[in-house]
C-alpha cells in the first residue's frame, strides 16, 4: 500500500464494498459503515481497529503502525504507507472490513481473518 488510491483499490475488492463519503470524504464502506479513511497525516492512512488489536499493532510493528493523540481512545490507527510487511497490513484492512459487515456478509465470507 503506497497511496491512498492503492488503498482504496485493494478496499473495493472486498465483497459488497463501496464508497461513499466519512466526515465529507469519500471513503470504502460496507454495511453503511467506513473500514478506512485518509486520516489526517502524511503518509499514512486510517484504519478501524479494536482497542486490543490496535495496541498490540502498535507494539510490535510501531514503523508501520502508529496514532496521534487524536486517535488515542478511538478504535482505529494511523499505517504508514509503504509497509515492510504489506500482507499484514491487507489482512488489519480485512479484519476492519468484517468487523463492519452484516452478519450475512460475514457468513458468506468466512471466518474473520
Amino acid at each position: 500500500m503506497n497511496d491512498w488510491a492503492a488503498v482504496v483499490g485493494f478496499a473495493l475488492t472486498l465483497p459488497d464494498t463501496y464508497m461513499d463519503p466519512f466526515y465529507g470524504t469519500p471513503c470504502p464502506k460496507v454495511n453503511k459503515k467506513a473500514f478506512v479513511s485518509p486520516g489526517g497525516e502524511a503518509g499514512s492512512f486510517h484504519v478501524m481497529s479494536p482497542h486490543g488489536e490496535k495496541a498490540i499493532l502498535l507494539q510490535t510493528d510501531p514503523d508501520t503502525f502508529w496514532q496521534t493523540p487524536h486517535y488515542a481512545n478511538w478504535p482505529g490507527l494511523l499505517v504508514r504507507y509503504g509497509s515492510a510487511d504489506p500482507q499484514r497490513v491487507c489482512d488489519v484492512i480485512r479484519r476492519a472490513w468484517w468487523d463492519r459487515a452484516s452478519k450475512a456478509q460475514r457468513l458468506a465470507f468466512g471466518d474473520r481473518p
